[in-house]
């Protein structure tokens, strides 16, 4: 690992892992894209730049007509000087104009990484974990700086790449677009993949050639989204799971994005992600300085697992932070859909008991336990107890659920406002809004103004005092509706497009406060389900309500597609009633079961009302999960059928020494006189031997992954089997 600058050559080699990333100052300043791939010892310039006339490509310098911006391959290009492709930024002076023009003026190499100003990122435990560069290029005629800021980390393919934009001249400079990355590729021989979808169908997996033109995905909501996940990537053709290159570009950062590819006419490609430059603008007054967020680029020449493997250990052990990082996430019983809003303090304690005599260890308060909350049409942001449903106050509660042998955790949405609410009532202007129009509702509620320091005080301190009141050991902290009418009261009118990135800034310094003042609190993040599932929410809460869609067969979609850049350990999943309350779906509690382990398990429903036979079922799957969840969440995980692609899923969890390995496969419906199947497996030691446990039956792991393990033949819809393998001694 290592950044080398060659002062000869003018040429920055940026060594991971295994992964070379090479950029070279060309002209007069220009810093152009070199190669990005598989680990390169030097770069001596085997694949140069070539230059030559291309008509109606014009040229900044008039005696050569060979060489143009618009065919340069560019690191952080502007529009205006000759390029007429996207550009990652744009700036406005005072006179109206937006041309820019940066070119080099100094960089700097040093051992860690630093902190981004307000912002997520991922981070090093010691500064010898990685290497940083800061390039800084200049607009002299403005006074404009932006530094360019690249990470490199030793252990794994990665590249982490951000932009500072800097005013150091005498007027003000209003930022019209500015995006974390820029990477042009020499050809456009490429496939993209994308993670599509909606409310209760979230991160399906779209895959599609490159054509001419632009294609992008982007959110405008204010939040990463249900419809789109803030990460794209790129594909070889025929690259697969296993095999071919792909470069993943993964946003960390929770509002509204872009991910945008450009092919031009040369079929070059032009990938470009960051800030939504819809409906955005930042005014930059002399002196002060604008930080982009993080964009985290992964190579892989082992296909799309290797790629998720990457973003899996990354993010789970130098994205999430905090003392449950590492440590074994509980087993959780969740009250709403076994309750609603409708329950008082001896249902509560009735389901409770039940759930801790299964061996359940954690009892989850949802929706309802506050204010005058008997429906969603009121009492957001009035965080007190509702006395008539817990007589005896959240602590009352939390004291009975804990001599039960349980934990206490508890639901709160803090970004939201109820109309009839005593809060809204006191202050109307601390919401989302625009003078004389009207303020639209989701979910009969209002987006509270998180860009205003005087409410995210207020939420810092009612939040910290509901959490100080009570043993609370978890929080699923929710967000249920997407911005509208996105104003503030207290933004001057040139500063008005700046507050939706201002709201995610107070957003995230909410959390940190409250995440740091109660360190001991399990947070997990959840906004409709998947909503705002971005490694932006992971660096302060290390897992993610997956979907509000439990029912298995969906879950199978879901978490395939969620598990492209997510790690396991962020994955929050439950066992539901059936019919299923979101499709309706009968299923068995078994694949339900199955599953949900394949997350952080848990179970949502009404416990008393199974059968006996049922509760020994839960009772079994609860004490099994206690056996594998180490293996399942903090295990190398790797996919093998794809449910997108047949009638059938399948994925496996291996150890880290691979001397144990949990083997999971889902057929969703039966075909009469069907074909016989069998499955390879993946990430076994070749040269072990692998017990089934259960079933006494020894195969080598060459021959496992090779010839594969037959599926036994089942009859019905809906089947899954789980296999449990250890090394045999």
């Amino acid at each position: 690992m290592g950044i080398i600058y060659n002062h000869v050559t003018k040429t920055f080699h940026l060594q991971a892992s295994d992964t070379s990333y090479v950029m070279q100052l060309v002209r007069s300043g220009y810093l152009a894209h070199l190669y990005w791939g598989k680990k390169i010892r030097s770069a001596n310039g085997s694949r140069r730049f070539q230059f030559f006339d291309r008509p109606f490509s014009p040229n900044p310098d008039p005696s050569d007509r060979a060489f143009s911006l618009d065919t340069l391959p560019q690191e952080y290009p502007a529009y205006g000087n000759t390029d007429f492709r996207a550009p990652a930024y744009q700036v406005q002076l005072e006179n109206g104009s937006t041309i820019s023009d940066l070119r080099y003026k100094t960089h700097r190499i040093y051992k860690g990484k630093p902190k981004l100003e307000g912002l997520p990122a991922t981070y090093v435990e010691n500064e010898n974990e990685a290497e940083t560069l800061e390039i800084v290029l200049e607009d002299r005629v403005i006074g404009l700086n932006v530094t360019l800021l690249y990470t490199v980390y030793e252990r794994w393919n990665v590249i982490t790449r951000s932009a500072r934009f800097e005013n150091h001249g005498a007027e003000r400079i209003k930022l019209l677009r500015a995006l974390s990355m820029n990477v042009d590729f020499p050809h456009s021989d490429y496939e993209w993949l994308h993670l599509p979808g909606a409310w209760a169908r979230e991160r399906a997996v779209e895959r599609r050639p490159l054509v001419t033109g632009i294609q992008s995905v982007e959110s405008r909501r204010g939040a990463s989204s249900h419809q789109q996940n803030p990460f794209i990537a790129l594909l070889r053709k025929h690259a697969n799971e296993d095999v071919g290159e792909v470069y993943g570009f993964s946003l960390v950062y929770s509002g509204n994005f872009l991910a945008q590819v450009e092919v031009d006419q040369f079929q070059t490609t032009r990938v470009s992600m960051g800030i939504n430059p819809f409906d955005f603008t930042w005014l930059l007054e002399p002196g002060e300085s604008f930080q982009t967020p993080e964009v985290v680029m992964v190579y892989s020449d082992k296909g799309l697992n290797g790629m998720s493997q990457t973003y899996h250990q990354l993010y789970r052990t130098r994205l999430a932070r905090g003392a449950f990082r590492d440590r074994e996430r509980p087993i959780l019983i969740n009250n709403w859909e076994a309750t609603y809003f409708h329950f008082n303090e001896e249902k509560i304690l009735h389901l409770a008991k039940t759930a801790a005599e299964l061996g359940i260890e954690l009892f989850v308060l949802d929706d309802g336990w506050f204010g005058k909350r008997d429906n969603d049409r009121s009492s957001l942001g009035d965080w007190f107890v509702n006395k008539q449903k817990l007589p005896n106050g959240l602590e009352g509660l939390a004291k009975s659920i804990n001599q039960m042998g349980m934990q206490f955790g508890l639901w709160v949405e803090p970004e939201m406002v109820s109309v009839d609410s005593e809060l809204y009532r006191k202050h109307p202007d601390w919401c989302l809004h625009v003078p004389n129009r009207p303020r639209s509702e989701g979910r009969n509620q209002l987006v509270l103004d998180y860009s205003r320091k005087e409410v995210c005080d207020y939420i810092i301190q009612v939040i910290s005092d509901v959490l100080a009141s009570a043993p609370i050991s978890y929080v699923k902290w929710d967000m249920n509706r997407h911005m509208t009418e996105i104003g503030s009261a207290a933004l001057p009118p040139e500063r008005q497009r700046e507050t939706a990135h201002r709201y995610m800034l107070g957003l995230y310094r909410v959390m940190e406060e409250i995440t740091s003042r109660f360190p001991h609190v399990l947070f997990e993040s959840c906004s409709g389900g998947g909503g705002r599932f971005d490694p932006g929410m992971l660096y302060y809460m290390p897992q993610t309500w997956t979907s509000d869609n439990t029912d298995a067969v969906s879950r199978l979609k879901i978490q395939y597609g969620t598990s492209l850049v997510y790690p396991i350990s962020a994955m929050g999943a439950h066992v539901s009633a059936v019919p299923n309350h979101q499709v309706h779906r009968i299923t068995s509690l078994e694949m339900r079961g199955h599953v949900a382990m394949s997350g952080n398990f848990g179970y949502e429903l009404d416990l008393t009302k199974l059968s006996e036979e049922e509760k020994q079922k839960v009772k079994e799957q609860v004490a099994f999960y206690k056996e594998i969840r180490r293996l399942v969440q903090f295990g190398t995980f790797y996919r093998i059928l794809s449910p997108f692609e047949g009638n059938e899923a399948a994925w496996m969890f291996v150890s880290e020494d691979r001397s144990e390995a949990l083997v999971a496969y889902f057929r969703v419906l039966v075909e009469a006189n069907a074909p016989l199947s069998f499955i390879r497996l993946k990430g076994l030691d070749p040269n072990k031997d692998y017990e089934i446990i259960g079933s006494g039956e020894v195969y080598g792991g060459d021959e496992l992954m090779h010839a594969g393990l037959n599926v036994p033949q089942r009859r019905g819809d809906f089947i899954s089997v789980i296999w449990r393998l250890k090394a045999a001694h």
